[in-house]
């Protein structure tokens, strides 16, 4: 088992000595979780088939599950990729560096650990200064998923990393709380028309904005089967749960605080700011504020990391609006809950 380093960012010109640390080992193979302004990702060099194979084995992540390639510059894309599509470049102007990831076909650069077995591959440009300057020093563009036991909230702060990830990694790069809170929107530009895969902080209102045929893929809101392939991670399996059960309920203040007053079972209650007054006396967890939906997104996975924190078998959860950055946190939200939703 590494010994893992814990190596603290705050400034890119005096920390120079600890991103030359992270980088010397990302160059030599090695896993670093680095912070990024979605989530935290486990990086390693995306080109080394042994490093995306120790991903997943850090993880437990199936193997089928494809990573993302994080690249720090337009210029380190095409030789990742069969041709770089013309709706590549528009899209890229228009939300690069930032939380958007896309598909397209491949080159015989990115081994198959990478893409999942898949003959595409899924790019983004990071905006976090730190996740930027790592990729420009380490030389080589990263796979990095989010930096946690497979299934588990994701990490958007370094001590989530420390939690999960202590002697399976060899270093985290503590770079602060990350601003999203929510991984990146996936689209694939390898079907017609475009699709959104995963939602994020990039919505498809945006999107249509660039592409105006992006449609939403089904699989977005929907259980897939367990011997369906998919071509974006987030897409299949039990993702971002607590150890407790989840359950959604949809519905308005008052419906929710009859539903929860009617339950005899012992149970705790994740909800918003706004709501948490009216249920003084249960144990009861916040993720943002009712009508801001970028609110719930930052607090969303430390919300669901806190349920374990309090021991909590089971926690009922209300969602409300699912339009813009909503959608993407009622997608992580109907995952945590393995599809488990009343509707009152």
């Amino acid at each position: 088992m590494p010994r893992t380093k814990v190596l603290k960012v705050t400034d890119i010109e005096k920390d120079r000595a600890a991103l030359d640390q992270a980088a010397a080992l990302l160059r030599e193979g090695k896993l670093v979780a680095i912070p990024t302004e979605t989530v935290y990702g486990l990086a390693a060099n995306a080109l080394d088939p042994q490093a995306a194979h120790a991903i997943y084995t850090a993880k437990g992540r199936p193997g089928d599950n494809p990573l993302i390639v994080h690249v720090s510059d337009l210029s380190q894309i095409p030789p990742l990729v069969k041709t770089v599509p013309d709706a590549l470049r528009r899209l890229a102007e228009a939300f690069w560096p930032g939380p958007m990831t896309v598909i397209m076909e491949k080159s015989d650069k990115i081994p198959p650990a990478t893409s999942g077995g898949l003959e595409t591959v899924a790019i983004r440009m990071p905006s976090h200064p730190v996740a930027r300057e790592l990729i420009r020093r380490s030389g080589v563009p990263l796979a990095a998923p989010s930096a946690n036991l497979s299934g588990s909230p994701s990490p958007t702060t370094a001590q989530h990393c420390i939690d999960d990830l202590t002697g399976r990694v060899d270093a985290i790069v503590d770079g602060g709380e990350c601003e999203v809170g929510v991984e990146s929107t996936v689209l694939t530009l390898c079907t017609d028309p475009p699709s959104v895969l995963r939602p994020g902080a990039v919505t498809l209102e945006m999107l249509r904005q660039v592409i105006p045929e992006m449609t939403l893929d089904p699989g977005v809101f929907e259980h897939l089967s367990d011997d369906c392939k998919v071509a974006s991670p987030g897409m299949k399996y039990k993702h971002y749960s607590p150890k407790a059960r989840v359950v959604l309920v949809r519905g308005d203040l008052a419906q929710f605080g009859r539903f929860v007053a009617s339950q005899k079972q012992d149970f705790g209650i994740l909800c918003f700011e706004e709501d948490a007054p009216h249920f003084w006396g249960r144990r009861c967890i916040t993720y943002g504020h009712e009508n801001d939906p970028a609110s719930q997104a930052h607090r969303l996975f430390d919300a669901l990391r806190q349920v374990d924190k309090e021991g909590l078998g089971m926690v009922y959860v209300r969602i409300s609006d699912i339009e813009g950055i909503g959608q993407a946190v009622y997608n992580r939200l109907l995952r945590a809950a393995g599809f488990d939703v009343i509707l009152l």
